[in-house]
């Protein structure tokens, strides 16, 4: 892992055509996978900026940023990110410091010839009672999920803004759209990690302090789909690095973003008992069935990336031991 944010990453040139290749949000849990990718996949220069050295809600730094770099691709993986109670206490910082990265990064790319944009959204941008699975159709198509409509509205802005951008000056700017990631470099801190993070904290507690039972929130028939940053990252590359017939043969001109996930969700309750078995615990699960279970179902339909030739690698169980393993060796950084 690279050790100076501030300068491109070198790495070894396996025969590769030279691209310099930005990504935004190098620090969080996706944008640190696409680089872990980038540079197995033998990419000799990726250009990384931290937050501290490039503002970029700031569209005057965006523009010299991008007049002395000129990369030739981007991967827009930075975003002010939260959860529930961040979301609806402070709305307005959510839809302003991402409708401007967004607005900033995509305009910037343009007017400085890079190639390849490919920008991150989120699962969240579908209506809050969309059909499962939920295919990419369902945009526009209903009222949005109250809570973070604010975030999921600056990423359709963002879905928009590529197609756009497309459609006036013949760019070639993709968007993505993950459903829930686990991995390493997650947040584990039980206060608002996600339900991965947050299990496997909860029974590693649990299990070092000998505990007898953990309560689980709700009644554990939900059921969602999970996905591997690194999977993420996989289909990243694989989308950007597509020709652009074949991209643009599958994506409509207004509807051109690719859901990406796993295509199978696993309720609660399975998925709690199978953190449970990989960290050990050997004692047993209490359902608080007076607190919320949020959608019956959150599902992604793939069938678009699967029909690109694309599909994730990593199984549920794998994917959860990797994850612990990461939260042990760096477990000192979540106590408080």
């Amino acid at each position: 892992m690279h050790t100076d944010h501030n300068q491109p990453i070198a790495c070894a040139n396996n025969g590769h055509s030279s691209k310099r290749i930005f990504v935004a949000g190098h620090r969080g849990m996706v944008g640190s996978a696409i680089v872990r990718n980038l540079q197995a996949a033998g990419q000799d220069e990726i250009i990384t900026r931290g937050r501290n050295a490039l503002d970029l809600t700031d569209s005057a730094v965006v523009e010299d940023f991008f007049a002395s770099t000129k990369p030739t691709q981007v991967y827009l993986a930075a975003a002010k990110v939260g959860g529930i109670w961040a979301n609806d206490h402070y709305p307005a910082e959510f839809i302003h410091s991402n409708l401007s990265i967004a607005s900033n990064v995509i305009h910037s790319a343009w007017r400085h010839g890079t190639e390849r944009l490919l920008f991150l959204g989120s699962s969240c941008i579908y209506p809050r009672l969309a059909p499962q699975p939920m295919a990419e159709d369902a945009l526009l198509s209903g009222p949005l999920e109250p809570t973070n409509e604010p975030y999921a509205i600056a990423k359709i802005a963002g879905i928009k803004l590529c197609e756009s951008y497309n459609r006036q000056y013949g760019t070639d700017y993709r968007s993505v759209m993950p459903t829930n990631l686990y991995g390493p470099g997650d947040n584990f801190d039980l206060e608002n990690s996600h339900v991965i993070p947050a299990l496997l904290r909860k029974f590693h507690d649990a299990k070092q302090a000998g505990a007898a039972s953990v309560d689980i929130w709700g009644t554990g028939a939900p059921k969602r789909e999970f996905l591997h940053v690194d999977d993420m990252a996989a289909a990243c590359l694989y989308v950007m690095n597509l020709p652009t017939e074949g991209y643009q043969a599958h994506t409509p001109p207004r509807l051109s973003h690719i859901n990406v996930g796993t295509g199978q969700d696993i309720s609660i309750r399975e998925l709690a008992e199978t953190v449970r078995e990989v960290v050990g615990f050997a004692g047993e699960l209490r359902f608080d069935t007076s607190k919320p279970d949020g959608p019956p179902r959150k599902l992604l339909d793939v069938s678009r990336l699967r029909d690109l030739g694309w599909q994730a690698g990593t199984g549920l169980r794998d994917g959860l031991q990797q994850t612990y393993a990461w939260f042990l060796e760096h477990q000192d950084n979540f106590r408080h």
